[in-house]
């Protein structure tokens, strides 16, 4: 079952994060744009309000919860009510599909990833931003997740684990680039690679 609660009640505690900390929140979208390939047919699945598919100029997406998608729609992005397992999205129809924050609340990452690759075309990419699990702020998330309202029943993934379950589900070519690093207090800078970074993007591709 999708994990939408606490994203249907508390929709403004969700985006007042982002302006709250507008610094990490650019960061973080440097990091992606560092590995999105050039624009086509994108699309981000779970969107939720439209925060990262908006400013990289992607057009739809899909979401499981009505609030979080009437939130994007505002923004003008087209948004198709659906879950990363099940997407209702036409095989070989997607260039890229991104997934920031969103494996944390899946039910099933083998199956959201095997999913993604259904619906990108050969050649397609898929960009996964997520708190690694191993770094510091993945074990601060951890050690206050029975205090968050949005991470209570998330499940985090390590950059090896994810970079595993990529593989596993077909993707190859996997690059990976860091971001929010424990040395550096004003939190300007991305890496390429993983292991040090608390946000870590992971872009695999699709051959076949």
């Amino acid at each position: 079952m999708a994990k939408t609660r606490p994203f249907d009640r508390f929709p403004d505690r969700y985006d007042h994060w982002f302006q709250e900390h507008e610094h990490l929140y650019q960061l973080e979208l440097k990091a992606i744009k560092a590995l999105m390939p050039a624009p086509g047919t994108d699309m981000e699945i779970g969107v939720g309000s439209g925060r990262f598919a908006s400013p990289l100029g992607i057009r739809f997406g899909v979401e499981p919860s009505m609030v979080m998608a009437e939130r994007a729609k505002r923004k003008g992005i087209e948004v198709a009510i659906g879950i990363a397992e099940q997407l209702p999205i036409k095989t070989s129809s997607i260039d890229t599909a991104l997934m920031v924050t969103t494996i944390c609340f899946v039910d099933d990452i083998t199956t959201s990833f095997i999913e993604a690759k259904r619906v990108l075309r050969p050649g397609g990419a898929i960009v996964v931003g997520f708190v690694d699990r191993e770094s510091f702020l993945g074990k601060r998330y951890l050690n206050r997740k029975e205090e968050s309202v949005f991470y209570k029943e998330a499940t985090f993934f390590s950059s090896s684990e994810v970079l595993s379950f990529l593989a596993n589900a077909g993707f190859t070519d996997l690059q990976a680039v860091q971001t929010i690093l424990p040395d550096d207090n004003i939190y300007s800078r991305v890496e390429q690679g993983h292991g040090r970074g608390g946000f870590v993007v992971i872009k695999g591709e699709k051959h076949l």
